[in-house]
């Protein structure tokens, strides 16, 4: 495990090993627009782990992706080698469907502090609720990025965030009414408070959340990238680009359906992955929107 190979990995050309906001924005920026939020190992009979180097081999050399603990546990590795003051955090998603946060915290993100100021770093949320570069820790205080407006708000020491987006304009009709797509213009993606935590802390959930029928995960293969104007994601069978403003207050959202026999060509051609185990997509109803 060397960071020169993450830097290359990552396309970091001209590292500053300066562990400044400057260099974190744009470590933050060029992760999520090359390692890839995915869940495919589920889909392909392999197992999720939360061993750092299993990780680092995989996300690294094997230029896979993965979800949260992995992502963003490769990047606190990264951030404190660089001698960034960081700390992991536990979060609770918002169910939508339930219009209440998930009980357990099965989302890891990261603080880290900078001069005094605490930030919150996440490069696998996926989709359109991924932040591009970390948000200051401040309650209300609007921080717009392309995505939209994020916000962090604080209440009894719970802090949320929120996002504030643009209207989505889908232009095959067939997906217009599709559930994937998030009419709502405002929308809360999870909540946390300051208490640290380990990696240990969310093993019984990694577990769960790839094993149990229950679990988003396992009812839908998911694989999202970002990209300089919006991102792209590929969901069980169907297919989304999605560029950020492409009109004024609009973001453009292109859906397709992938045949079966080239999800895997889409995966390799569209987010770079290429895996060892034969895929098997799903996409059964579950709570998820884009």
């Amino acid at each position: 495990m060397n960071l020169t190979e993450y830097f290359a990995r990552i396309g970091y050309k001209e590292p500053s090993h300066k562990a400044d906001l400057k260099t974190l924005t744009e470590l933050h920026e060029h992760h999520i627009r090359s390692i890839p939020f995915e869940n495919l190992s589920i889909h392909c009979g392999e197992k999720i782990t939360l061993d750092l180097e299993t990780i680092y081999n995989k996300l690294v050399r094997n230029k896979r992706g993965g979800w949260c603990y992995e992502n963003n546990q490769l990047f606190s590795w990264v951030l404190k080698e660089m001698g960034y003051d960081i700390t992991r955090l536990g979060s609770r998603v918002y169910d939508n469907l339930k219009d209440d946060y998930n009980p357990q915290e099965s989302h890891l993100i990261a603080k880290v502090m900078i001069d005094g100021k605490p930030y919150i770093a996440d490069v696998s949320f996926g989709v359109s609720s991924q932040i591009w570069q970390p948000l200051e820790l401040i309650s209300g205080k609007d921080q717009p990025q392309l995505p939209g407006i994020f916000r962090l708000v604080e209440d009894k020491g719970v802090w949320v965030l929120q996002k504030t987006g643009r209207k989505p304009h889908v232009p095959n009709e067939s997906f217009a009414g599709s559930s994937l797509v998030n009419k709502s213009l405002s929308k809360k993606i999870y909540c946390f408070t300051m208490a640290p935590r380990n990696i240990d802390h969310f093993e019984q959930t990694c577990n769960f959340l790839q094993t149990s029928p229950e679990s988003l995960f396992t009812n839908k293969s998911l694989c999202s990238l970002q990209t300089t104007t919006g991102f792209r994601a590929v969901i069980g069978w169907t297919y989304c680009e999605v560029t950020y403003n492409y009109q004024e207050g609009v973001d453009l959202i292109d859906v397709s359906t992938v045949p079966d026999e080239e999800v895997e060509k889409v995966l390799e051609e569209k987010f770079g992955v290429v895996l060892e185990n034969k895929l098997v997509p799903v996409n059964n109803k579950a709570c998820y929107n884009i």
